[in-house]
């Protein structure tokens, strides 16, 4: 169902886009601009969508947890969609209040009952409950960090989209393996919506979806990865999620790193992510894609066989 809504919902939206002009614009003396064209930035409306309908329709969820993400995830939209349109007009909005609406879709979903608790210690037997400000800061920067990295690697035809789907299914086998529907359910009605975008974001590319759909995608897997692979996990589970966001998540914490270490500020776009360095150590735009998303496959698949250990 998923897949179906955003499928049959880009084309029309994607020619509103170019009727009130909300389409990403090329820029030939920008290295992040690889495009030689305008292209519609509408798709991140028709994921948002199809994920309502299809977790409306589907999720039986509790109803506190089911309002809390759908909140979560109508402000993470609003604020991307104010973000692409300050684009599509050569401004930038301020960084200020993208973090201030991310963190707070974050603290919503933390105040409904999805909170990372603690861990399951196979040792000893017991389980390791955190203080409740830990719990508090790490759900909180759980959800704001893959929500900025999964928009971080969205600077080219497939990338971001690619990643997502692939880390959704992940995290939809390691909830079956968990035997936690909700999460599963969460999961897949991801998957369908990222290979919907896919079959308009393939190289070349007829739309995109900009910050608002590559946040959106961000935030529901941190909490897909809160209600389900992190619960109830083990020591060495723990690292089940961040394998299974493998690639935006160890590019994105270099190019942090690197931007502290330039004295720039963190949310400042430039061409340090791995796609950017991949093209121009000579890579095409197709071989970057598939170089990445092969990449975090296997980072996937090894997430899987540590959940398979009982340590």
């Amino acid at each position: 169902m998923s897949f179906t809504i955003v499928f049959l919902l880009i084309p029309p939206l994607r020619r509103l886009a170019f009727r009130i002009d909300f389409v990403d614009k090329p820029k030939v003396d920008n290295e992040r601009k690889i495009h030689r064209e305008p292209i519609p930035l509408t798709a991140g409306l028709a994921i948002f969508v199809g994920f309502v309908i299809t977790y409306l329709c589907f999720v039986r969820d509790d109803w506190k947890q089911s309002a809390a993400i759908l909140a979560g995830s109508l402000l993470i939209l609003v604020i991307g969609m104010v973000d692409d349109w300050y684009k599509t007009h050569g401004k930038e909005l301020a960084a200020w209040p993208k973090l201030i609406v991310q963190l707070s879709a974050a603290v919503i979903v933390y105040s409904s009952g999805v909170v990372f608790y603690g861990f399951h210690n196979p040792f000893t037997g017991s389980d390791v409950i955190l203080p409740v400000w830990l719990q508090f800061f790490l759900t909180v920067m759980w959800i704001f960090g893959v929500t900025t990295v999964i928009n971080f690697t969205d600077g080219m035809d497939g990338l971001a989209g690619g990643l997502s789907a692939i880390s959704a299914v992940t995290l939809f086998v390691v909830a079956l393996a968990k035997a936690q529907s909700d999460s599963a359910m969460l999961a897949i009605i991801l998957v369908g919506a990222a290979l919907a975008y896919l079959k308009y974001n393939k190289p070349p590319a007829k739309v995109f979806m900009g910050d608002a759909g590559a946040t959106l995608f961000g935030f529901l897997l941190g909490v897909i990865a809160l209600d389900g692979a992190f619960k109830g996990a083990t020591v060495l589970s723990l690292l089940v999620p961040i394998l299974a966001l493998g690639v935006p998540i160890f590019d994105n914490l270099f190019v942090v790193f690197k931007r502290m270490m330039n004295g720039k500020p963190i949310y400042q776009a430039d061409a340090s992510q791995a796609h950017y360095r991949l093209l121009r150590s000579g890579l095409n735009p197709k071989q970057v894609v598939l170089f990445l998303c092969l990449i975090n496959t296997c980072f996937s698949l090894t997430s899987i066989i540590l959940l398979l250990l009982t340590v």
